[in-house]
């Protein structure tokens, strides 16, 4: 059983050691995505013009006008002061063609009281690679390996969550691996008389042996960081596994094996990312329509951001000020869902609340990215991003010298044999 799994922790972890390589230091980088973002294009997220901010949804509205070949589907109602309105857009469908537009960017960033366009960029482009670009382009590197679309199905999303379940299982093994040899332990025990304790046995594999030589340093270093970090590891696996198969495998087994209270996002099947679904009313409807819902509800805080999904016909409203951030925990904030044919309110989501399963699948983006712990939690994460690259490249290194004893071993023995044989006939 123990070859078996020896076995199987080798080569499972051979076939996704480069996509951890890449994911890992990735994902120590992206762990400051904003401020990295901040530092590197203040021409974007920074406004200067004195005076009174201008409305957001008014300026969304003129966005659309000025780029009638995209529509608005995020924006936060209000920025932190010296900060600029940013504007998520995706492009309509082309009415000669059937098509949807090529615009060449994604996003655009707006002064708050002059209502100038600063710029736009495209989120997550694969080349060039520029300052604009620079921490989306990682970002969809960590979690898709820049995969293209195929026929709305996003293949690099889905390989790296198959990788992380692999990853998540391949954790287990390494653990067992690192346990005492029970048929080893009982063997010894009977030459010496007298066997060490089970943790005596257990102890070294949590110590990295000084001075013996680079092959057993590599090796002390892949398994003592494996058992110190396991729990992290195990963690970063499980929630990369859940958030990039959510709608695929996570979410149909919680909702099996647990009672876990799907969004209307989640009940519903989305369109197709060439198949938008038009609004039958605007940005001011829908606010108005989540404002009366959060009233009835004694929410007081105001609607901080508008998202229009539009391959599930559904605005979904947050509430909160701009100096909150990511929510609690980075969970993000309470919110209302509006059917945008209609106007019917589908529900709302609560930080935080609702049942054991509904708080853990709430947890999974918190945990992965760190922020359930704040600070703290980033810089804990950024540096699992380095141990994660770490513990991939000293298992290709130990498997490389293990399959080059291998093969001077049976070289040798080819040899010695070849050897006997030519006495043998002399």
């Amino acid at each position: 059983m123990r070859s078996f799994f020896t076995l199987a922790h080798r080569y499972l972890g051979l076939g996704i050691a480069l996509f951890l390589i890449v994911t890992g230091l990735t994902g120590a980088i992206i762990s400051w995505d904003h401020e990295l973002d901040e530092w590197l294009n203040g021409h974007l997220l920074d406004a200067a013009t004195p005076g009174t901010p201008q409305s957001a949804t008014a300026l969304a509205h003129q966005v659309e006008t000025q780029f009638p070949q995209v529509q608005v589907t995020y924006y936060e109602t209000a920025t932190e002061p010296g900060h600029s309105y940013y504007y998520w857009v995706e492009p309509r469908v082309n009415p000669d063609t059937g098509e949807l537009y090529k615009p060449g960017f994604n996003q655009i960033y707006v002064d708050p009281v002059s209502g100038e366009i600063l710029g736009m960029r495209e989120w997550g482009a694969v080349w060039p690679v520029s300052r604009e670009n620079f921490v989306s382009f990682l970002y969809m590197l960590h979690f898709s390996l820049h995969i293209p679309e195929f026929n709305d199905i996003h293949w690099g999303v889905l390989l790296l969550g198959v990788v992380a379940l692999i990853w998540t299982i391949d954790c287990f093994i390494g653990f067992y691996l690192t346990l005492p040899n029970r048929r080893k332990q009982r063997s010894e025990s009977d030459t010496a008389g007298k066997g060490k304790s089970w943790w005596q046995r257990w102890a070294p594999a949590w110590k990295i042996r000084r001075n013996a030589g680079s092959y057993k340093l590599n090796f002390d270093l892949h398994r003592a960081f494996g058992l110190w970090t396991w729990v992290l590891l195990f963690t970063i696996a499980f929630t990369g596994f859940s958030l990039n198969l959510y709608r695929e495998v996570f979410f149909p087994v919680m909702s099996l094996v647990s009672d876990v209270t799907p969004t209307p996002i989640d009940s519903r099947t989305p369109s197709g990312h060439h198949n938008p679904i038009q609004a039958n009313f605007g940005f001011e409807r829908a606010i108005e329509l989540g404002e009366q819902e959060a009233a009835q509800k004694g929410w007081t805080e105001p609607v901080g951001s508008l998202w229009h999904a539009i391959e599930f016909g559904i605005y979904r409203l947050e509430f909160f000020t701009p100096e909150e951030g990511h929510g609690a925990g980075g969970v993000g904030h309470k919110a209302i869902y509006i059917d945008s044919k209609t106007g019917e309110n589908l529900g709302d989501w609560r930080p935080w609340e609702g049942t054991a399963a509904d708080l853990f699948v709430q947890a999974q983006f918190p945990l992965h990215s760190g922020r359930i712990l704040g600070l703290p939690g980033r810089i804990l994460i950024s540096v699992m991003g380095v141990v994660v690259a770490m513990l991939s490249i000293t298992g290709i290194i130990i498997w490389v010298r293990k399959r080059r004893a291998r093969i001077l071993r049976a070289e040798r023995a080819r040899q010695e044999e070849a050897g006997m044989e030519y006495s043998a006939s002399q």
